[in-house]
C-alpha cells in the first residue's frame, strides 16, 4: 500500500510549474490512495520561480521591495527570507524577462540583485543562497557588487558601476566596504553551469546570443570579460578564477560570486534538497515522483530528476519520473537511482500542442501508474 510519497518535480518549463505539478500530484495520489500522506517539495535549481519553490517546501516569508531593474528602471522584486536564511532569485532583479524587446547584454546590471541581498542582511539574515539562472546580463556581477558597498574607479580615480560594455573600464576596485556589510554572512550560489568566465565555451559566447548579443557584441563582452578577471587577478589577488566550474554562469556572475562575495558555488538542486530536508522526508517514503520537460542524456549532469534520484537511491527508495519528453542516450539514468521513466505525450503531438494540454496529460499518465501500482499491491495480497 502506498502509505508516503514524495513529489519532487522541476517545473516543465513553458507549460507547468513545479507548483502546479505538486498539487495535480497530490490530487491524483489522493485520488487513487486516499490515505497516503503526499509530501509535495517543488524544487528550483535557482532559475526562475525558486523564491516560490522554497516558501512552499518551507514556509517562511516573502519579502518585497523596490529595487534597479536590469537597464535601470524601478522593478518589484521579492526574495524568500526562512529563520535566517534568505534566499534570492538573480532573475527577479536581472531576467531576462524584464528586459523583454530591450535586451542588451552590454548594458544590463546586476546591481539590484546587490540590493535585495543588502536588504536581506540588514534585516538580519546571515545565510544567503543566490539563485543564478535566468540573467539578462553579462557585467561579471559587478552591478551586485558594486550596490553592496564595492567601490570600482576607472583611470582618472573615479567610481562607476560597471555593466557588461564597460568592465575594461575598470581601473581599480576596492571590495572592503563590501567585505565589512558581509562580514559573519555566509553565502552560497546554486550553479548548475560549468562553463569558464570567457572563451568560446564563456558566458559571452555561449549565454550571450540568448541575451540579444549579435557576433560582433559577442565577441567584446568576451574581451570585457578578460579584463575584469585580470583587474580581480592584479587587485584582488585571486588567479585561476576564469577556468573554475561556474564562472560563466548568469554573465559570469559565477566569477563575481565568488571574487567579490566569497560566495561559495553548489549544485542548485543539491542546495535546494538540502534546505527542504529532503533526506529527512524520505525515511519511511514509499515512493518520489518527480519529473522535468525533458530527460535525456543531459540530464546526468546534475538536472532535478538525477539530483533527485541520486539521494532516494541511498535510501532504497524507488523514484519514478514524470517527463514531457525522452530523449537518447537515457540508459545510465537508471543507474543513478531512477525506477522508471514514463512520457506524458500520451497522444504524440508537436511540442507546441503537448503544452497546451500539459496538465490533462500528466494526471493520464499518473494515474495509470498509480492504478497499476495499486493492482499489484492488491494481487500481491492475494498470493
Amino acid at each position: 500500500m502506498l502509505q508516503k510519497c514524495i513529489v519532487a518535480p522541476d517545473s516543465f518549463k513553458g507549460s507547468m510549474s513545479s507548483l502546479a505539478i505538486c498539487r495535480l500530484t497530490e490530487k491524483c495520489v489522493h485520488a487513487v490512495f486516499p490515505a497516503c500522506k503526499v509530501i509535495a517539495l517543488p524544487v528550483a535549481d535557482g532559475g526562475e520561480g525558486t523564491v516560490d519553490c522554497f516558501l512552499e517546501a518551507m514556509g517562511g516569508e516573502r519579502v518585497t521591495l523596490t529595487v534597479q531593474g536590469p537597464l535601470g528602471d524601478p522593478v518589484e522584486a521579492a526574495y524568500a527570507r526562512i529563520g535566517e536564511t534568505a534566499i534570492i532569485e538573480m532573475a527577479q532583479a536581472a531576467g531576462l524577462p524584464l528586459v523583454e524587446g530591450r535586451a542588451d547584454p552590454a548594458r544590463t546590471s546586476t546591481f539590484g540583485v546587490g540590493q535585495l541581498m543588502a536588504h536581506a542582511i540588514e534585516q538580519g539574515a546571515t545565510q544567503l543562497v543566490l539563485g543564478l539562472g535566468g540573467s539578462a546580463t553579462n557585467d561579471g556581477g559587478c552591478g551586485c557588487a558594486a550596490a553592496l558597498g564595492a567601490r570600482f574607479l576607472d583611470q582618472h580615480g573615479q567610481p562607476f558601476v560597471p555593466v557588461g560594455g564597460t568592465l575594461k573600464e575598470i581601473h581599480d576596485v576596492d571590495v572592503s566596504p563590501l567585505r565589512q556589510k558581509l562580514h559573519g554572512c555566509a553565502i552560497t550560489a546554486m550553479c548548475d553551469i560549468e562553463n569558464p568566465m570567457y572563451g568560446e565555451q564563456g558566458a559571452a559566447y555561449v549565454y550571450g546570443p540568448q541575451k540579444g548579443a549579435t557576433p560582433e557584441l559577442v565577441q567584446e563582452l568576451d574581451r570585457q570579460l578578460r579584463h575584469l578577471d585580470k583587474v580581480i587577478e592584479e587587485k584582488l589577488g585571486i588567479s585561476d578564477l576564469a577556468s573554475r566550474r561556474g564562472a560563466g554562469a548568469a554573465g559570469a556572475f559565477g566569477a563575481g560570486a565568488m571574487a567579490f562575495l566569497g560566495a561559495e558555488l553548489r549544485s542548485g538542486i543539491q542546495v535546494a534538497l538540502d534546505l527542504v530536508g529532503f533526506d529527512d522526508h524520505l525515511q519511511g517514503a514509499d515512493a518520489v515522483f518527480t519529473g522535468e520537460g525533458r530527460i535525456d542524456g543531459q540530464s546526468l549532469r546534475g538536472k532535478v530528476v538525477i539530483g533527485v534520484a541520486r539521494r532516494a537511491k541511498a535510501k532504497s527508495v524507488p523514484v519514478y519520473a514524470l517527463v514531457g519528453d525522452v530523449g537518447d542516450g537515457i540508459e545510465a539514468v537508471y543507474k543513478e537511482g531512477v525506477t522508471a521513466i514514463f512520457s506524458i505525450n500520451q497522444v504524440a503531438v508537436p511540442v507546441s500542442i503537448a503544452r497546451e494540454r500539459s496538465a490533462m496529460d500528466y494526471c493520464a499518465t499518473l494515474d495509470n501508474m498509480l492504478r497499476l501500482m495499486r493492482t499489484l499491491e492488491e494481487n500481491q495480497k492475494d498470493l
